[in-house]
């Protein structure tokens, strides 16, 4: 079957009109023409390029297409920024909002400081990678342009870890982070730790240089705090903790909030995590982080109490999502924020439009939930300021964005 390539999909797929209706075909581009047989689902995954698209580059990855964690190496800068971007517009859209939507903050090559690799094991062999599209094959890979180079740098040694530490019945999950004192390793998944495997996992670790080793919540060994910084505050982050992927990204989304927050006197960062928006916030105005992790709550705390020259600042341990906070309990924040998981925060936005709340950001790294909550949040009396969109998972169909309210 011989097509031509309309669009990108929400996926980063190339869509096409067939006989049965639309065609969805990864790693092609608009205007492309292929030949391809698609499944019983209309996906296809095997293609020929009859004519290539002039935005068509050379993938920097020799594992792109095999890989699944990125999408779109093959497409120019400019095509990608403008699917990015247009991944917020259209999902606005389709909620019937009006809204100005800033250029794509971008990131760069190698800049992203945490990845979740997947090691397997392959007969005889341990694979250590990331899983290939729509399947649970892992992809060995040698090198990785996405990730800082000090995790490149230590793939040799999170092989050797992962053939100790496997699980022989399932993959074990290693979820690597840059910290200011070296990686934090947390390993998931793994065989029981004996007694035998304790020893030459500490003595690998601390030969790798690597700051911290855990295995679930247990540490194994800390030769150094694995401290990141919110704008001059350390932070040591509990084993395994959420951080944004790129500090670069982090330090812009960060700027949107304190530039929109910070002319109060108390705010509430809602989903706080570890404190990345309630520590910097602090510096300025009083705040109140809500967040249902208990160690991320804890690493906060001790971050603020250890930092000096900060506003007041208080944490609740509260699920959100079961629990969001009355209305009437708001009358004391001058502004709110939330930084939610991908499926947004409904509960939380109908409070909100029930709110006397003067001014609210709202971090999202799914557009569709964000357009959801933004629209309950505008029939609650709220109106638009900016909705800005930036790039850290780099490749990826994956965005995030920031989208700043005010009322009246």
């Amino acid at each position: 079957m011989r097509v031509t390539i309309e669009s990108l999909g929400a996926k980063g797929d190339g869509i096409a009109q067939g006989a049965r209706g639309q065609h969805y075909l990864p790693f092609t581009l608009p205007g492309e023409v292929v030949e391809t047989e698609a499944d019983e689902s209309l996906v296809g995954h095997d293609f020929t390029l009859v004519e290539a698209s002039p935005e068509r580059r050379d993938a920097a990855c020799p594992h792109f297409g095999d890989c699944g964690g990125c999408d779109l190496q093959h497409a120019s800068d400019d095509l990608y920024h403008d699917f990015k971007r247009g991944l917020v517009v259209r999902a606005l859209e389709r909620e019937g909002i009006e809204a100005a939507v800033a250029p794509l903050v971008t990131c760069r090559p190698r800049s992203r400081r945490r990845v979740t690799l997947t090691a397997a094991k392959a007969g005889n062999r341990v694979v250590l990678g990331y899983n290939a599209a729509r399947t649970n094959r892992v992809v060995a890979i040698e090198t990785c342009p996405i990730a800082h180079p000090a995790i490149e740098r230590a793939l040799p040694f999170l092989r050797r870890l992962s053939s100790l530490l496997i699980d022989r019945k399932r993959p074990l999950k290693l979820a690597v982070t840059v910290t200011g004192a070296g990686l934090d390793v947390a390993v998931s998944d793994a065989a029981l730790l004996s007694e035998k495997l304790r020893q030459p996992a500490v003595t690998m670790a601390l030969e790798a240089g690597i700051a911290r080793l855990s295995l679930g919540s247990e540490i194994i060994v800390k030769a150094r705090p694995p401290l990141v910084d919110f704008s001059g505050i350390a932070v040591e982050l509990p084993p395994g903790a959420f951080l944004q992927a790129v500090e670069g990204t982090e330090d812009a989304m960060a700027d949107l909030v304190m530039g929109h927050l910070s002319g109060g006197k108390r705010v509430a960062d809602l989903f706080s995590g570890c404190g990345t928006f309630s520590l910097r916030l602090s510096r300025r105005v009083a705040v109140h982080a809500v967040e249902s992790d208990a160690a991320a709550l804890a690493a906060q705390d001790r971050a603020h109490r250890a930092a000096s020259g900060l506003k007041p600042l208080s944490t609740e341990r509260r699920d959100l999502f079961r629990r969001p906070i009355p209305a009437k309990e708001m009358k004391g924040f001058d502004g709110v924020l939330f930084d939610p998981p991908r499926a947004g925060a409904e509960g939380v936005s109908r409070e909100l439009a029930a709110s006397a709340v003067k001014r609210v950001a709202a971090v999202s790294c799914n557009p569709v939930t964000l357009a959801r909550d933004l629209k309950i949040l505008l029939a609650g009396g709220y109106r638009l300021v900016s909705v800005t969109p930036l790039d850290q998972f780099l490749w990826s169909r994956h965005v995030e964005a920031v989208a700043l309210l005010e009322r009246g």
